[in-house]
């Protein structure tokens, strides 16, 4: 009948070791394991369809998290918390991929072994080093165990891997944590370390925010994103000390986009909003002119449009910044200022003679 229909299906291996061409072939054994669980309720032929399919796949080619995964499943299924270990070490011993890790440490998790726990999230991160996501959950696990120092220790090894494929995600769970424990110092070394490996402008913006609000209100910002600004924010400006902290951290990032990365001009423009929106709020009249002295000019301009071979195909236009203090700015503003009265007078006599 219906088990004779599945083991001929089975029969038809894929010809070529190639994992495109087993994806679907490995879904009749997952069928097949399921119909012999659920419907014909056979404990034995289950474990034997899963065992046969695990040592059917290549693995030293390709491998299925999956498969793995939902044979283990089973076991737990069956009370067999020894099997689903077995299965689970087998998987990590012979195909160790991160789905595999964190549905083996999930399992630890619910059954509460921290050790065990522990002990994965070393093998996983001994596999794949340069994932942050690895490195996050094992830092945030250490935490949640008011785990300080651990969590701590983490962290630093995390951040002195040479490849990260998410980086900016570690290091803000790193700094966000600092800020937790109430350690501004801490916090502040972090953001000083992290801009000698990146000058990114939403970093400068993020650390200058840091300096300028009150520790534990950037705490609690994380947990309470959707409370109303209110008047206790009103009440917790930042003092003069803080301020000014923040200020030296756009005045350093201003002097980096001006001086050494003159062609990132747009990030220099996000940066000056930032700064603008800080003095708006909490400086003075002068220090608010002193930035918006600071603030570009906007001016449309074109370009040759070049194809592939290096053909000239056209012109567009784009806009470009031109800033107070760059060299042979002067004229180029009297030149525009000069256009720009003119233009308005010309908008004014033609208003007068209609």
């Amino acid at each position: 009948g219906i088990r004779d229909l599945f083991e001929r299906a089975i029969s038809n291996v894929p010809p070529v070791q190639e994992k495109r061409f087993w994806k679907r072939y490995i879904y009749l054994w997952i069928n097949y394991a399921l119909y012999e669980e659920l419907q014909a309720e056979d404990v034995e032929r289950t474990r034997e369809v899963y065992t046969q399919c695990l040592k059917f796949i290549p693995h030293k080619t390709f491998s299925f998290s999956k498969m793995w995964i939902l044979a283990a499943q089973f076991e737990i299924r069956q009370k067999n918390l020894k099997g689903a270990r077995k299965i689970y070490g087998m998987a990590i011993g012979m195909a160790p991929k991160k789905k595999i890790f964190d549905s083996y440490i999930e399992m630890e998790m619910q059954l509460g072994n921290v050790d065990r726990c522990r002990i994965l999230y070393g093998k996983y991160l001994e596999v794949c080093p340069s994932s942050c996501d690895a490195w996050c959950k094992f830092a945030d696990l250490e935490k949640n165990l008011g785990e300080v120092d651990r969590t701590r220790a983490i962290f630093e090894l995390a951040v002195q891997q040479t490849m990260l494929d998410k980086p900016e995600i570690l290091w803000k769970m790193y700094i966000d944590f600092e800020i937790g424990e109430g350690e501004r110092v801490r916090a502040r070394d972090l953001y000083e370390r992290l801009l000698e490996r990146t000058k990114h402008v939403k970093v400068w913006i993020s650390f200058a925010r840091f300096e300028s609000v009150p520790l534990h209100k950037l705490a609690l910002e994380g947990e309470a994103e959707d409370q109303e600004a209110g008047e206790d924010d009103q009440a917790e400006a930042p003092t003069y000390d803080m301020q000014q902290k923040a200020r030296e951290i756009y005045k350093r990032a201003y002097h980096f986009f001006r001086d050494t990365a003159t062609d990132m001009k747009e990030e220099c423009v996000m940066l000056l909003e930032a700064w603008k929106a800080f003095e708006a709020e909490f400086g003075t009249a002068e220090s608010l002119k002193e930035v918006e002295a600071k603030m570009p000019r906007q001016v449309k301009r074109r370009r040759a449009v070049r194809d592939e071979a290096g053909e000239e195909v056209g012109m567009e236009e784009y806009y470009d910044y031109i800033f107070a203090d760059e060299a042979g700015a002067a004229p180029n503003l009297k030149l525009l200022q000069a256009a720009y009265k003119w233009k308005k007078q010309k908008v004014a006599d033609d208003g007068g003679n209609e």
